[in-house]
C-alpha cells in the first residue's frame, strides 16, 4: 500500500515549537544580552543586513555559519555561548560566560560584543542588559544588603520566583556604561536548564517592555496633531446649523479632517497592535514566573502596574482616541452628505417648476401662433379658392366681394378643423 503524504510543513511546523531552547546556566555565571532595532520607519527588518553583521561576529572567531534563511543560532565565540534571534522588528544577542568578575556588573563583560561591531549594526540598540547569576546566600540579609548597594533603592524591584528557586532583582535604570541590571540568586541545587529559563524571561521581559513604550513615544507624537484636529473638527460640528456657510463647503473640510485622521491611523496603526502585543507578552513572561514577595519589598509585577501601566493606558487611550474622532467625522459627513442631498432636492424641485411654467408659457405661446396661423393660412387659402370658383360665381351673378364673403367663413372653419385635428393627433 502507498504511504499518506505528508503535509510540506509539517515537519518545519513542528521544529518551529523547539526553536529556541532555553540556554543551560551554570552556577555562578553572567550574561550579556543586546537587542537591536532598525529605525521607526522600518516596520520589518533587513534580513541580509542582519546575518552579515552576525557573521561578521563569528568570522572574528572563527565560528561555523548558520543555516541559509535561519531565524535563530547558537554556538561558542571564546568563553561564551552565543545565542542569536531574528525577530519581526528586532534581532536580538545574548552571550552566557561561567564565573564572576570580582566587580560587580563590571562593563568589561559586555566586550563579548566589541564595540566597533556594535557601531557597524543595522540598526540601533535598543536594549544592552548585564545579568549576574550567582548562588544565594544562605542568610538573606547578606543578599538584601548586596542588592542595596548595587541598585537604586527607590525603585527596586525584588521577587522569589519559580517557587523559591530564585531570586530576581532590577531597578531599571541604565547604568553610566549604557547598561541595565539584574541580579539572580539561585538557590543551591537548582538544574542548569531552569536557570536558563530564568535569565532568558528576564531578557524578554526587558526587551518587550522596551518595544511596548515606543508605542508611547508614538502616542505623544500623535498628541499635537489629534488636538489640532479635535479642535477643527468640533467647530465645525458646531457649526452644521449654520446658514451662512454653504454645507458642500463644510463638506470639504470636513473630508480633509477625516483622510488626515486616516492617514494617522494609518501611521500609527502597526506600531499601536505591536504595542498590545508586546505589552500581553511583558505581562505573562511576569505571571509564568510566579512571584512572591521578599522582605516587604515591591515585586516585578507591582513594579510595571505602578510605571509601566500608566504608559500602555494611555497608548490605549489615544488609540480610543483617534477611532473616536475618526467614527465621529464619519457620522458628521453623513449629516452633511444628508444636508446637501436635502437642498439639491429643493434645488431639483424649484428647477422643475420652472421648467413646469416655461413649458406652460410655451403651450400658450403655441396656441397664440395657431391662432394665428389659422388666419394667415385662411387669408391664402380663400384668395386662392376665389380665383377657382370666381367664373362660376360670375355667370351666377355674384361679385367678388361677394365671392369672397361667402368663401371665407368656410375656408376658417375649414382651416381650423384641420389644425385642431394635427394638434391631436400629436397629442
Amino acid at each position: 500500500m502507498p504511504k499518506i503524504e505528508d503535509h510540506p510543513q509539517r515537519y518545519a511546523l513542528v521544529n518551529e515549537l523547539h526553536a529556541r531552547p532555553f540556554p543551560a546556566l551554570a552556577v555562578p555565571s553572567h550574561a550579556v544580552y543586546v537587542a537591536i532595532k532598525e529605525p521607526e520607519r522600518a516596520v520589518s527588518r533587513d534580513r541580509a543586513a542582519d546575518i552579515a553583521h552576525l557573521l561578521a561576529l563569528l568570522d572574528r572567531h572563527g565560528c561555523a555559519h548558520p543555516q541559509p534563511g535561519a531565524t535563530h543560532y547558537s554556538t561558542a565565540i571564546g568563553r561564551h555561548s552565543l545565542k542569536w534571534e531574528s525577530h519581526t522588528e528586532f534581532v536580538t544577542y545574548s552571550a552566557f560566560g561561567t564565573g564572576l568578575s570580582a566587580r560587580a556588573f563590571d562593563p568589561d563583560e559586555a566586550d563579548v560584543f566589541p564595540e566597533d561591531w556594535l557601531a557597524n549594526a543595522p540598526g540601533s540598540r535598543l536594549v544592552s542588559a548585564l545579568i549576574r547569576v550567582e548562588e544565594m546566600p544562605a542568610d538573606e540579609a547578606d543578599m538584601l544588603a548586596k542588592l542595596e548597594e548595587w541598585f537604586v533603592p527607590e525603585s527596586i524591584a525584588i521577587s522569589r520566583v519559580v517557587d523559591g528557586a530564585a531570586v530576581i532583582a532590577g531597578d531599571f535604570h541604565i547604568d553610566p556604561a549604557g547598561h541595565m541590571r539584574f541580579a539572580v540568586f539561585i538557590r543551591k541545587g537548582a538544574e542548569g536548564r531552569r536557570v536558563g529559563r530564568i535569565v532568558q524571561r528576564l531578557c524578554e521581559v526587558e526587551t518587550y517592555r522596551a518595544m511596548s513604550m515606543l508605542g508611547l513615544m508614538r502616542a505623544r507624537d500623535l498628541g499635537v496633531e489629534i488636538n489640532r484636529l479635535d479642535a477643527q473638527l468640533s467647530t465645525l460640528i458646531a457649526g452644521m446649523t449654520a446658514t451662512d456657510r454653504p454645507p458642500e463647503v463644510a463638506l470639504q473640510t470636513l473630508l480633509q479632517i477625516a483622510a488626515e485622521l486616516e492617514n494617522l491611523s494609518v501611521q500609527s496603526g502597526f506600531r499601536f497592535a505591536a504595542t498590545g502585543a508586546y505589552e500581553a507578552i511583558v505581562n505573562q513572561r511576569i505571571a509564568v514566573m510566579r512571584e512572591e514577595r521578599v522582605n516587604g519589598r515591591q515585586t516585578f509585577g507591582e513594579f510595571m502596574m505602578r510605571r509601566y501601566d500608566p504608559a500602555m493606558r494611555t497608548v490605549k487611550s489615544v488609540e480610543a482616541r483617534l477611532q473616536a474622532m475618526a467614527a465621529r467625522a464619519t457620522r458628521a459627513a453623513e449629516l452633511l452628505r444628508t444636508r446637501v442631498d436635502v437642498e439639491r432636492s429643493a434645488q431639483n424641485q424649484h428647477l422643475l417648476e420652472s421648467m413646469d411654467a416655461r413649458a406652460d408659457l410655451q403651450l400658450r405661446l403655441q396656441t397664440t401662433v395657431e391662432g394665428l396661423s389659422v388666419v394667415a393660412i385662411s387669408y391664402y387659402a380663400v384668395n386662392l379658392l376665389a380665383y377657382i370658383v370666381y367664373p362660376l360665381t360670375e355667370s351666377a351673378g355674384l361679385s367678388k366681394g361677394m365671392t369672397l364673403a361667402l368663401l371665407a367663413p368656410l375656408v376658417i372653419l375649414g382651416v381650423w378643423g384641420m389644425v385642431r385635428r394635427i394638434r391631436k393627433k400629436f397629442h
